[in-house]
């Protein structure tokens, strides 16, 4: 309700059967509109016994029928949302019904079915607002039908009473007393009623109601001449359309226009029907007199004749007037059936009408088949509405058929030219055919269009909130081009400055701020957006991803926690707060993180990140076997999964299981021929498991092509060398990778390793190789460098990146046949020592590449 853009329409009971249905079968469409019917059968029931009330049993049958088939129901019935006149309709009849018993006998009154009519208004109220009409109908009840006054009688009694002559009848006191308790109840819900709505009516644009915002005369004119057009949907429902406003009927702007006839006659049909009811006592002007208050007075708050609504003309509102027709339609039907002559044609002539109302109703149902084929009815109707064409172009975009959808937008704003909307449509379809430059150009159409500021003039009251969306699509748009980051943010800020509670823009601005490299600011913006709406769980996921550009995790995990709050299965919170939490390397957290996950899997089955996270937690705890599920199952669903295929062979290859790691890696380097990591630990196997020199080689060789100054690439290469006793060329190697990592102290060793072998085969005792191939100098041995440090890439804005770690082990070690246990004995404490300090340095490090919004 305190939203600018709300309609006001406090529903609760409604909006409580909608739950239900939710609550039964979700977005099933079939309980929402099974229940509407439902609803209808109540209704044509409920009404069936007021019909009785005034019409003959036959009659009163006769009305339910024409009511329960008649096609300007179809909107109210067919479309879901038109529950509220359904459930209002039945606590409105229910209401009446129940007051036409508050009469007893000797004119007494009594008090308790009054008190339920009150209660039944209220309720009818909380449905939808014309329930409190209900009201009126009750006291002209009360007054013409269960007193018998007729207006002669009410002049005369108030002139003897003006005049002293005589006092009020006490019939007539008693009357009074029961229409002030019904007031005074009545005035009681508007009070709560208008509280509920904080004093405030709704904002309407021009384009939802024209004539609204026009001057006298064709204000006036305009709403009068809509009446007649109400009546003329009624008596004839042939062309029935979803949406009346804009330029669907054009304003009446002068006395002298020809429309203004169906308008004089339509006031003259009413005032002569009023004229017999109230003037001449009897069954027929009684029946006719409570028709009229059917139609009129549930009507009133439609018609825009003491305040503006939302529409033109609406067919759902004339669901509880259409009831008043009918009984009038069936009572001059039974006034021409009782004549011998007409009879028969009467008889004739209702069938077909019953019948042709049942096919007209049955065939408009289809119409409301889906959103396309109900506009594209609606603009063979009318094609003068923007907001058909534009409506029938949304239906084309949500199927991503944009070319077509375009045409309708295009089509839209040749024939609404100043509706903003529309230039909006064509811009954003343009931009999702990639013509950015036909995008921009609509964009700024639109936003020339936009109404200029006026010092101490409310902005909101002169355009559409949703309009300002033109400025953060502009700036969208241009965004994407660096070099026009400040003109963006420029737009953001107008519109802010525009409508300092437009919360959109700050969330926007904060965006493009943090893409900016200005945290700080983004910071203060998303802070901004909070201050106007903290219930906004994408608000404070937001401000979670600006603290992990601040580098404070404890904060970012705070705010993730508070989305969550708010919104438990917020996926993007529940991921990205468990890669937080993995991150941190805290054990006691792990459990936490994992069960994220999973409900994040439980909400993304398809995002393979989310299993491949679960693999990554489940490897730090030492839970390889699960592990191994998880990274399957990422890659199953993602087959090219490149972080979930290098360390699904990591996992392998720490567990010994390197032959099963080297189908994974030729899979990873089928999809991926350029990966570093992959290489090295195929090389790695190759060279320690399965003996393949040559295939390590070419390894270790690729790794060179696409990096020459990869220093562990290098020096395996170097090993490689040593390994098919190529000592100079191992030397030369080496020196190399040492001249790239002057500070690796472990190249400066193996260096001093293999220049010692060179110097020891220049002897002649110790020329001789040993004969199972291997090498070693010094008693000491050269053991494979993997990986120390990975690349880490950002993800996208909108997540975190994660740290995932791997570790590649190296066992192949050269070694030298040396018979001297004391050398040999601190060849090996030493290569523990280097081992020890290898494993220590090498980290798990893969980078995850999340793909979010498409990207």
């Amino acid at each position: 309700m305190s939203e600018e853009r709300s309609h006001k329409s406090y529903r609760p009971l409604t909006v409580l059967t909608f739950r239900l249905n939710y609550l039964f079968s979700e977005l099933n469409a079939v309980s929402y509109h099974l229940l509407n019917l439902v609803f209808h059968a109540v209704v044509c029931v409920v009404f069936l016994k007021v019909c009785k009330l005034f019409l003959d049993n036959r009659s009163s049958v006769i009305a339910s029928l024409l009511f329960a088939v008649h096609p300007i129901h179809t909107e109210a019935v067919t479309g879901v949302v038109g529950r509220a006149e359904l459930l209002s309709s039945i606590f409105f009849l229910a209401a009446f019904l129940s007051y036409t018993k508050s009469k007893g006998s000797d004119n007494t009154i009594v008090w308790t079915p009054i008190a339920v009519t009150v209660f039944l208004v209220a309720v009818a109220t909380l449905c939808k607002e014309q329930g409190i009409t209900v009201v009126g109908i009750c006291c002209v009840y009360e007054v013409f039908i269960a007193q018998g006054y007729t207006f002669p009688m009410l002049l005369d009694a108030a002139v003897q009473v003006l005049r002293g002559k005589g006092s009020i009848p006490y019939s007539m006191l008693q009357t009074l007393l029961k229409l002030i308790v019904l007031m005074f109840s009545t005035l009681l819900l508007v009070v709560v009623r208008v509280q509920v709505i904080q004093s405030q009516l709704p904002v309407f644009t021009r384009f939802d109601n024209p004539a609204a915002v026009n001057p006298f005369p064709a204000r006036q004119l305009t709403f009068n001449y809509l009446l007649p057009v109400n009546a003329w949907l009624l008596l004839n429902p042939s062309e029935l359309c979803c949406d009346w406003t804009m330029g669907t009927i054009p304003l009446v702007e002068s006395l002298f226009d020809i429309r203004n006839i169906a308008t004089i006659t339509f006031f003259c049909f009413l005032g002569s029907l009023i004229f017999f009811s109230l003037r001449y006592p009897g069954d027929s002007s009684k029946t006719v007199l409570m028709a009229l208050c059917l139609i009129v007075l549930p009507f009133i708050p439609a018609s825009n004749l003491f305040f503006p609504v939302g529409f033109v003309v609406a067919e759902r509102v004339l669901y509880v007037p259409s009831m008043g027709f009918c009984i009038l339609v069936v009572h001059g039907w039974k006034r021409l059936s009782s004549k011998n002559m007409l009879r028969k044609l009467s008889w004739i002539c209702l069938s077909v009408v019953l019948f042709t109302h049942a096919l007209k109703t049955l065939h408009r149902n289809w119409d409301w088949e889906s959103e396309y084929t109900l506009f594209m009815s609606a603009l063979k109707v009318n094609k003068n509405n923007a907001k058909l064409w534009n409506n029938v172009g949304h239906a084309l975009e949500n199927e991503k058929n944009f070319e077509r959808a375009l045409r309708f937008f295009i089509q839209a704003t040749h024939v609404q030219p100043d509706d903003i909307g529309a230039h909006m449509n064509v811009g954003r379809t343009y931009k999702n055919l990639n013509k950015t430059k036909e995008a921009e150009e609509s964009y700024m159409i639109a936003k020339s269009l936009m109404p200029q500021i006026i010092p101490g003039k409310k902005y909101a009251a002169r355009v559409a909130p949703n309009h300002l969306n033109v400025y953060i699509n502009l700036a969208n748009l241009i965004r994407t081009n660096e070099s026009r980051l400040e003109e963006a943010d420029q737009l953001y800020r107008q519109a802010i400055s525009m409508r300092p509670d437009f919360k959109q823009a700050y969330i926007s601005r904060g965006e493009l701020l943090l893409k900016m490299n200005k945290p700080l600011k983004a910071k203060e913006a998303y802070l901004r957006a909070l201050e106007l709406d903290q219930t906004n769980a994408d608000l404070w996921y937001n401000l979670a991803i600006v603290f992990i550009e601040l580098k404070d995790p404890t904060e970012a995990l705070k705010n993730f926690n508070q989305a969550l709050e708010l919104n438990p299965k917020h996926k993007l919170a529940l991921f990205n707060s468990a890669l937080l939490m993995q991150e941190s390397g805290d054990a006691r957290v792990r459990p936490e993180a994992k069960q994220r996950l999973l409900n994040y899997v439980k909400e993304e089955p398809q995002d393979a990140n989310g299993y491949f996270n679960l693999g990554m937690l489940a490897m730090d705890d030492k839970k390889d076997t699960e592990a191994e599920t998880w990274m399957k199952k990422a890659i199953k669903l993602q087959p090219n999964f490149r972080s979930a295929l290098f360390n699904l062979a990591l996992l392998y290859s720490q567990t010994s299981k390197e032959l099963i790691a080297l189908p994974v890696l030729e899979e990873l380097l089928r999809y991926y021929p350029d990966h570093t990591k992959g290489l090295i630990l195929k090389g790695d196997i190759l060279m320690n498991q399965k003996k393949d020199i040559s295939g390590a080689k070419k390894c270790f060789k690729k790794i060179l092509e696409l990096d020459p100054n990869n220093v562990q690439g290098k020096h395996n290469l170097c090993v490689v060398y040593f390994e098919e006793r190529d000592l100079i060329k191992a030397e030369k190697c080496l020196v190399e990778t040492l001249a790239l990592a002057p500070h690796e102290e472990y190249i400066q060793r193996h260096l001093n390793i293999v220049r010692s072998k060179i110097a020891s085969l220049a002897a002649p005792e110790q020329s001789t190789v040993p004969a199972d191939g291997t090498a070693a100098v010094g008693g000491k041995k050269i053991a494979f460098e993997n990986l120390k440090v990975v690349k880490n890439e950002q993800k996208n804005t909108q997540t975190i990146s994660n740290k995932n770690k791997g570790q590649s082990k190296s066992k192949k070690r050269i070694e030298k046949n040396n018979a001297d246990k004391e050398t040999q004995k601190k060849s090996t404490k030493e290569i523990k020592d280097i081992e020890k300090k290898r494993v220590a340095a090498l980290k798990r490090l893969e980078e995850i590449e999340r793909i979010l919004n498409g990207e």
